[in-house]
């Protein structure tokens, strides 16, 4: 099986490829171990810590991504604007932030934290699943986009109508409805009423 960067890490100092691990976590979001990433996800999947940055312009228009064909989990879908894992020990919010530059080549103008979610999505389509203990984090993006083709296949700033119409019409995470609409009273309260989400 060829190695990826969606379950490895290289390792400069021994040049070899390290299993990318996540932190496992009780109900309440207490780490209690560690479990390679693929591993994790596959059925009935294992509760782990994740995080779910959504990024809004000026206008109040949402960052949404398509995430790459390549990604070995939920391929070619719409989904808000970054989501991923932070490394065993690593804060949320530092994760949050350095996966947003690595996945879209920019750092938010404001980003903050907005609570969690807990939820436990199969992928139809892959078969993997999304056992999560999720950080939300909302904030604002200013600077042009430099999106990692590896990554990202496509990004669109939507308003709320518009994410409906494309809601209805093409394919989103399984996890995106969950996040969104935990993260709602934190993104009202970012945007303001007139941006009408």
């Amino acid at each position: 099986m060829p190695i990826t960067p969606a379950t490895t890490t290289h390792n400069p100092s021994s040049g070899t490829a390290e299993a990318i691990l996540l932190e496992l976590v009780d109900e309440d979001g207490v780490t209690i171990g560690t479990s390679e990433k693929l591993a994790a996800h596959q059925p009935p999947g294992q509760l782990h810590r994740a995080f779910s940055v959504f990024l809004f312009d000026e206008r109040g228009r949402l960052l949404i991504q398509q995430r790459a064909l390549g990604k070995y989990h939920s391929p070619g879908v719409w989904s808000n604007t970054c989501c991923g894992h932070p490394y065993p020990g690593e804060a949320p919010f530092a994760a949050a932030a350095r996966r947003t530059f690595e996945e879209l080549g920019l750092s938010p103008s404001l980003l903050a934290e907005a609570g969690t979610v807990r939820y436990n999505h199969p992928d139809p389509t892959s078969g993997l699943v999304e056992q999560e203990y999720n950080h939300l984090f909302v904030g604002m993006v200013q600077a042009p986009l430099r999106a990692d083709p590896e990554e990202v296949a496509s990004t669109a700033f939507v308003t709320p109508d518009e994410l409906l119409r494309r809601h209805a019409e093409d394919t989103f995470s399984a996890w995106f409805m969950t996040v969104l609409d935990a993260v709602r009273p934190a993104v009202r309260e970012l945007t303001g009423p007139s941006a009408g989400w």
